[in-house]
């Protein structure tokens, strides 16, 4: 049998339906995920952070909270940690008397220096 025009393969027209039939089923999967996504209740990313305001008398556990590490680290922990809150807390750069009081009270009694005097506010 000659052909006189280009030859298409009997097999060729199935070939090209299951392609469109494919990339409509991808699409519509794609539509439908993407509207699930959009639908999803926004839950924000943020950290959990300690409710609640300071206690009378600072317990370990506060202090631990405060400074974010353990109630029984190892004493270079603790003077790292407070570093690193006390230089984003200190009255000079802007931060709060009264934060930087608890800071150090907090420091203070995870080294067991406590004078139980307490904050000086």
């Amino acid at each position: 049998m000659a052909c006189y025009f280009p030859c298409i393969p009997p097999a060729a027209p199935l070939i090209a339906g299951l392609a469109v039939a494919a990339a409509a089923l991808a699409s519509r999967y794609s539509i439908q995920a993407w509207h699930a996504y959009k639908a999803r209740p926004i839950v924000p990313r943020m950290r959990k952070f300690y409710e609640g305001g300071f206690q009378p008398a600072m317990t370990r556990r506060e202090a631990g909270l405060i400074l974010g590490v353990r109630e029984n680290v190892h004493p270079e922990k603790v003077k790292e940690a407070h570093k690193k809150v006390m230089v984003a807390n200190h009255p000079d750069a802007g931060g709060s008397h009264y934060l930087a009081s608890k800071i150090n009270e907090a420091k203070d009694v995870l080294l067991g220096k406590t004078k139980g005097g307490g904050s000086a506010f």
